[in-house]
């Protein structure tokens, strides 16, 4: 048994991607799957969506190769975060679409129980917002008939979408989670290790319904779905597993993936660090018992913003097109897009606000939009730069290691360089999520090396360093955090 499969079950798409005994890239498939929008901030999927692209991509990956389920060493599993399952324990039907992490339908309820944010930040280091798994669950058995007396019942189990997919894959045997993603539900206290039961009481969310919290590399058990039985051996919440994939093992290692949304986490070791400029903590990873943790700066608009250009505006057909574009942008206009689609996240927290455009004319266009969209990405990872190096004063001369699609732009990645003020690095594997939850299950497996042997692997393709004065960066930046201000509701 020489390869390693991964599931990277994401936002608008499904993969599955084989890895060799090298960690090399075998074969990869894709699917879309649709996004549903039933109201204003309002995000779902339709759970069987998940799944079936997950099924299908995984057996096409094996007909690709001609593998068959013995040579498959193990199962790895990211996933995108926060978004909420909950479905019947005898029958697998989910009771309502999955609630996206994008969505902010709880907003309201979120600012009723603010007075209960500093003990829920204080145990599970989020804050007090729609964002995060618990008020979805809540929404959920508060607004689907009979849910929440079936969950009182224990008729219903909630997970993230890993919980979903493991529960499928081994035939509904196992309800089980890590924990990077249990970190990532409002439920989970990150210090004891344990679902916190005055939180749970708080949102009236039935600890049976509950998975067992497991290590990010451990058994999580076996499936049939390639011809024979398969052991899953590796599960991380798919930032947590591009931390990985990254290998930010040390103290101080910093990494930011641009995919759907823009995440990026700094490892701060066997502590976890209590923001006072609004960031989470969270857990990065959980080996042999240990938790390592992290702060965390999430923004939920950065790719999205192209596909926005593309299906939205109609500007580009595809997204590839976009740095073509921002090439022919006027330089003397300045642009600033701020896309609270669905709200802003860190280090704002503000679900209300809305997206908007700053210093139009009547000579703006196509390429002045699409320049606008591009640098919105590198603004947003600036503002959170920015609150890191504010609760980690020594943060200054850490490097930025970066992935995820929008990281293959050389446009967006020099102009993220220039507006930081700060080198990034883009290293040759672009895609650590995958390679992160492949890793964990690899090395769980035996086939793949320890952590030290597996950072040695890691290898650059480029770096980018600042082009841009002082002078202009300080501009720029200040008619991004203008443009900011009036966007915010609060």
């Amino acid at each position: 048994m020489t390869h390693i499969l991964a599931i990277d079950q994401g936002t608008t798409s499904s993969r599955a991607i084989l890895f060799d005994a090298d960690m090399k890239i075998a074969a990869t498939s894709q699917q879309e799957f649709t996004q549903h929008f039933p109201d204003s901030g309002w995000v779902e999927h339709e759970v069987e969506d998940l799944w079936r692209t997950v099924a299908e991509t995984c057996r096409d990956v094996m007909d690709k190769t001609g593998l068959t389920a013995s040579d498959i060493a193990g199962i790895g599993i990211t996933n995108q975060r926060e978004t909420t399952v909950v479905w019947d324990r005898d029958t697998g039907q989910a009771v309502h679409r999955a609630i996206v992490w994008q969505d902010r339908r709880t907003a309201d309820f979120c600012r009723e129980m603010k007075h209960h944010e500093p003990m829920v930040m204080a145990r599970t280091g989020l804050l007090m917002d729609p964002y995060f798994s618990g008020t979805k669950l809540r929404w959920i058995l508060e607004n689907v008939d009979g849910a929440r007396a079936r969950a009182r019942a224990g008729k219903l189990l909630f997970g993230t979408v890993d919980s979903y997919l493991i529960w499928k894959l081994t035939g509904g045997v196992r309800h089980v989670t890590d924990a990077t993603n249990a970190a990532r539900t409002m439920l989970y206290n990150i210090h004891e290790g344990r679902w916190d039961a005055e939180i749970c009481k708080l949102l009236d969310v039935p600890m049976d319904m509950l998975p067992d919290v497991l290590d990010c590399a451990a058994d999580f058990g076996t499936t049939d779905l390639l011809g024979g039985k398969t052991p899953i051996l590796g599960v991380a919440g798919d930032q947590q597993a591009a931390t990985v994939g990254q290998a930010c093992f040390g103290k101080g290692m910093l990494k930011s993936t641009y995919g759907t949304g823009c995440f990026a986490l700094l490892n701060t070791g066997d502590r976890p660090v209590t923001s006072t400029h609004r960031l989470l903590g969270t857990i990065a990873y959980q080996l042999d018992g240990k938790p390592t943790y992290a702060l965390e700066g999430s923004i939920f608009i950065a790719g999205a913003v192209v596909q926005w250009l593309r299906d939205g505006l109609g500007i580009i057909g595809q997204a590839s097109d976009t740095q073509p574009l921002a090439d022919k942008a006027d330089p003397q206009q300045r642009l600033y897009l701020v896309p609270a689609f669905t709200g802003l996240g860190a280090p704002h927290w503000d679900p209300d606000a809305r997206g908007a455009i700053f210093g139009l004319t009547r000579g703006s266009g196509p390429a002045e939009f699409a320049r606008a969209a591009l640098e919105s990405v590198g603004y947003q990872t600036r503002d959170l730069l920015e609150a890191m190096r504010a609760d980690v004063p020594d943060l200054d001369e850490t490097i930025l290691r970066v992935d995820g699609g929008m990281s293959a732009s050389d446009w967006s990645m020099q102009f993220l360089s220039d507006i930081l003020g700060a080198p990034v690095d883009r290293p040759k594997v672009l895609e650590t999520t995958a390679l992160g939850a492949a890793w964990l299950a690899g090395m769980r497996a035996g086939v793949y090396p320890d952590q030290e042997g597996f950072a040695r692997t890691w290898a650059l393709e480029r770096q980018f360093e600042p082009k841009m004065d002082e002078d202009e960066r300080a501009t720029r930046y200040a008619g991004w955090q203008d443009a900011v201000a009036r966007t915010l509701t609060r």
